[in-house]
């Protein structure tokens, strides 16, 4: 089992996946309280007492205090803990403690082998069912595809991914999906929601192949935590061999394979294309326009009038986001600049701190498509209609905007929070018909 943490420049909420030890004739209801203990009073030294080797590389002792401790303090203090509830899933013990938080309630859900050894830990809504799987979408017609596992890149960064093909007679369009921040599996899991796993059923049910693969920081994250990453070594390298993999594909049509990249997959996406110089076109989901620190900002200050901040909490955070600010405008090619600064390495905020993705865009005769959902907070309209005020007079840009739906394309009615993400739910059908038909038309 794999760590499932997003970075905290996108403020995107942390599901968190871990790997415990524990010795065999521990009473499972016992080593879920223990552990949710030791994480509600971040004890993060005891925590990582009871963790694997793997866990502890990748659940270092910054990444718990920063990534996991923020993503608690948007529940509030915790107030009560209720009696665990042990249910069984396959071969696994559930353990559910209800935790009512000051902001929320959330059940706190620990899966444990029968050696005794925790197998994860999941934050779900306190009305959920013990525990929510991944509901294949309506418009997903999987008679119409067939999946299989392949590998893409080279030694010593070979990922794991699944090739979804329309049944048929091809050479058929594809897309490749580039994620978002953070280290993500190629579905783009977060609780029960697989943002990409719909994208790709979805499209290849119209037709359309679809190649999805795990991050490199997911699969490699400690070989990825000991050096100083750019943007190329955490995302473009990758998405380039995905596309050289489809290419190689007998049924693939070479000429119509297309990047989608999602969040800071579309914020990259542009350099991406740039480099390849081969793709049909792009489609850029929830992709940001401005710079990693204005969006960190304008998190905060929605989260806190959205409630899921305290006045304290946001505040804290503020102060913290002008000191890395600070150290970000101070960072020098060649320098002894601090090795992380807002979360990430010096090194990768040197590589992006001149870059604008909007002009390297416009430098881009392709087709490209723009879809964003109203109600997302992470990437926000701001962002959509800079790529629109400065790219939509070109002919080959095309935008589309959703207002009910969150930075997930999941439709929804109230003010997204990032408590919302863990309500299951599938990326919109007019999105998924967006993309299949403006590939169909040939970006047009």
């Amino acid at each position: 089992m794999s760590l499932k943490l997003h970075s905290p420049h996108l403020g995107v909420p942390v599901i968190v996946l871990l790997v415990v030890s524990a010795a065999a004739q521990i009473n499972p209801g016992a080593i879920g309280r223990k552990a949710l203990d030791d994480l509600l009073a971040q004890r993060f030294s005891e925590l990582r007492e009871l963790f694997d080797t793997a866990m502890k590389e990748n659940l270092t002792p910054d990444v718990l205090r920063g990534r996991v401790s923020s993503e608690l303090a948007t529940f509030g203090k915790p107030e009560t803990i209720g009696e665990p509830v042990v249910g069984h899933e396959g071969q696994l013990t559930v353990v559910t403690l209800p935790v009512t938080f000051s902001k929320t309630k959330v059940n706190v859900q620990f899966h444990i082998h029968e050696s005794g050894e925790l197998a994860a830990i999941h934050f779900r809504p306190a009305d959920s069912a013990p525990p929510v799987a991944w509901q294949r979408p309506a418009y997903s017609n999987p008679n119409a595809f067939q999946e299989r596992a392949i590998t893409i890149g080279n030694e010593p960064w070979k990922l794991g991914g699944t090739f979804t093909v329309p049944k048929g007679k091809g050479p058929f369009p594809a897309v490749v999906l580039v994620h978002g921040p953070g280290p993500n599996d190629r579905d783009e899991s977060m609780r029960a929601n697989k943002v990409f796993a719909d994208i790709a059923e979805g499209l290849s049910s119209r037709g359309i192949a679809v190649l999805r693969y795990d991050k490199r920081t997911l699969v490699y994250g400690r070989q990825m935590s000991e050096r100083e990453f750019t943007l190329r070594e955490e995302i473009i390298e990758d998405a380039l061999a995905a596309a050289a993999f489809l290419r190689a594909q007998p049924e693939i049509d070479r000429g119509k394979i297309y990047l989608l990249g999602h969040s800071l997959g579309g914020y990259a996406a542009p350099r991406i294309a740039r480099e390849d110089g081969k793709f049909a076109g792009v489609i850029f989901l929830a992709a940001n326009a401005r710079p990693i620190q204005e969006l960190v900002l304008e998190q905060t200050r929605y989260l806190a009038a959205a409630g899921a901040l305290s006045p304290d909490e946001a505040q804290k955070r503020l102060d913290a986001l002008k000191i890395e600010t600070e150290k970000l405008n101070a960072l020098e090619p060649g320098k002894a600049n601090p090795p992380v600064v807002l979360g990430l390495p010096s090194a990768w905020l040197l590589d992006v701190k001149s870059y604008d993705p909007v002009a390297e865009a416009a430098r881009l005769s392709i087709p490209l498509l723009f879809l964003q959902g109203g109600r997302d907070f992470q990437v926000g309209m701001k962002d959509f209609e800079q790529w629109k005020s400065r790219l939509g007079a070109q002919p080959n840009a095309t935008f589309h905007s959703y207002p009910d739906l969150n930075h997930l394309f999941i439709s929804g009615k109230a003010r997204s929070v990032p408590a919302e993400y863990l309500i299951p739910g599938n990326v919109s059908a007019d999105v998924i018909a967006a993309i299949a038909d403006w590939i169909a038309a040939g970006g047009n």
